[in-house]
């Protein structure tokens, strides 16, 4: 084989397709996967989607980005779409009906009242004596038939509003025995009835990755495994070796639903279930996700673990004029360099102890807190931040947006502390998380509750201190412990090699060792 000329494109070593169920922007583990490996020689498109309006692309380092725009027609209900005699009898049919019925009820009223007012005052304009006593035994008559009317107008509207209440929330015994029906008859096929939104990202996707012809599927999270064992058949079936690697961010069966009713984890997880066999090769966050992964869908080897590392930091040259600084943290927060600070990063929930730091302020005297969210505007952050106003500690809590993700560890350094109290739920009790790494580059002292892996960490190491989760006195105690003496605890990061194995570039390796294994399996597939 003739050696590559210099100045010569490398060639790239396959295309991969990744897929993600977000529109990219604050998701840094897909960012970091689509860019590194792009880096590494392979030809990379990342696939996520736009709620509202019209898909883009863009560029991520050498990767492509496209987003494609999501409909989501089959997220209606069956309560949205039909009328549930079972539910509500009485209630109109989804739809205009109940408005248009409320509104001809007042039009009628207002019509009779107008009547009356006229039979008095232009008795000539209404018509003859004879018409006019016909008329006022009408009016007469129509007045509580009208009243009547108008009652129950409501009384049905207010019937169709609960119904479609009920019915999207999907809480009750109705919608429990729904749900046992389909998955006793149709097992993991279920979710085609209880999730059929499911089908929507497989409309949206399907196609576009169908045209880019991958020799590799990168399918991130469970929405998107299916989309991307569907696609791999496809191919398979016209003849081309192509491999998919199913990326699993957390358990499912323990996630707390943002859609909280009968049919979420049951739909979801049995869509889980019936494409995870798919899968060429199982990626995840930590090796104890791992093991219940391995166990609940029987994989054939143990998967692949990839940490949700942040980038290695790197002092940056100020003569470089198109490297985009980070912002100043402490300058967002409005505090100067000697104010004591304590910072969460991350994706905001009440699982995820937001609310216990701002109960321990009081506590605190001079300490001020940044919340690092997605949206500062969102009415949860909003929320927490009139609760400081009533505690009378308002002037000393923030919340400032995200940053790029090769900003996040310099921008979180200018803090005192990190810190992570969240709650106990199955996904937080098996996983080091992504704040935790990049607090940690960040060469802060941490406190983070008694979750079970991140807490033997940071035992074990000594960076930090554990508090009992959801005890707002013990997270007070702890703060006030690693501000009091953070070179107890930053001198942990000193340990030769403890933060070179916590990088995205050692993670990166692994990543570009995987994807290398299964296409020399397919090549010697095609032999």
């Amino acid at each position: 084989m003739e050696a590559q000329s210099a100045g010569t494109p490398r060639r790239p070593k396959g295309r991969v397709v990744m897929l993600v169920d977000n529109k990219v922007e604050g998701d840094s583990r897909v960012q970091k996967a689509a860019e590194s490996a792009a880096a590494a020689g392979w030809d990379v498109v990342l696939l996520g989607l736009v709620r509202s309006g019209s898909g883009r692309t863009w560029k991520l380092g050498d990767a492509e980005v496209r987003l494609l725009p999501l409909k989501t027609p089959l997220a209606k209900r069956h309560a949205e779409r039909h009328r549930s005699l079972l539910r509500r009898p009485f209630a109109y049919p989804p739809g205009p009906m109940a408005a248009y019925r409320r509104q001809w009820v007042k039009a009628w009223r207002v019509d009779l009242a107008t009547r009356r007012a006229a039979l008095r005052v232009a008795p000539q304009a209404v018509g003859g004596p004879a018409f006019r006593r016909v008329e006022a035994l009408r009016l007469l008559m129509a007045g509580p038939a009208s009243r009547f009317l108008q009652k129950w107008v409501e009384f049905r509207a207010r019937q169709a509003a609960q119904a479609q209440k009920a019915g999207r929330a999907l809480r009750g015994p109705l919608d429990r025995t729904f749900t046992a029906l389909w998955r006793a008859a149709k097992g993991n096929r279920a979710w085609r009835r209880l999730e059929p939104v499911l089908w929507d990202y497989e409309l949206t996707y399907g196609k576009e990755i169908d045209a880019l012809r991958p020799d590799i599927i990168h399918a991130n999270d469970f929405r998107m495994l299916g989309v991307g064992a569907r696609a791999a058949v496809r191919a398979r079936a016209k003849g081309r070796q192509v491999k998919l690697v199913w990326d699993a961010h957390e358990f499912l069966p323990g996630v707390r639903p943002w859609e909280d009713n009968a049919h979420w984890i049951p739909g979801n997880t049995a869509h889980e279930s019936e494409y995870a066999p798919f899968a060429d090769a199982v990626v995840t966050v930590s090796a104890g996700l791992g093991d219940l992964l391995r166990e609940r869908h029987g994989l054939k080897e143990q998967p692949t673990v990839v940490l949700n590392a942040p980038d290695r930091p790197v002092e940056r040259d100020p003569a470089l004029v198109d490297v985009e600084p980070e912002p100043d943290l402490r300058a967002l927060c409005g505090i100067g360099p000697d104010v004591p600070l304590v910072v969460y990063s991350g994706s905001p929930g009440p699982q995820r102890g937001l609310g216990d730091m701002v109960e321990a302020l009081p506590q605190l005297d001079g300490v001020h807190m940044a919340f690092v969210v997605p949206s500062p505007a969102a009415g949860y952050i909003q929320g927490l931040l009139r609760r400081a106003q009533e505690l009378g500690v308002g002037d000393r809590l923030h919340a400032v947006p995200y940053v790029k993700h090769w900003q996040v560890v310099r921008f979180l350094s200018a803090a005192d502390a990190g810190c992570i109290p969240i709650h106990h739920w199955p996904n937080h009790e098996i996983a080091l998380i992504t704040k935790f790494f990049e607090y940690s580059h960040a060469r802060l002292p941490l406190v983070v509750s008694d979750v079970k892996t991140m807490s033997e960490v940071t035992r074990s190491t000594g960076q930090g201190e554990v508090c009992r989760a959801q005890d707002v006195d013990d997270l007070a105690r702890a703060i006030k412990a690693v501000l009091a003496d953070p070179e107890k605890y930053t001198a942990a990061y000193d340990k030769p090699g403890l933060l070179d194995t916590w990088t995205w570039e050692a993670q990166a390796e692994v990543l570009d060792g995987l994807y290398t294994r299964l296409l020399t399996e397919s090549s010697e597939a095609d032999k």
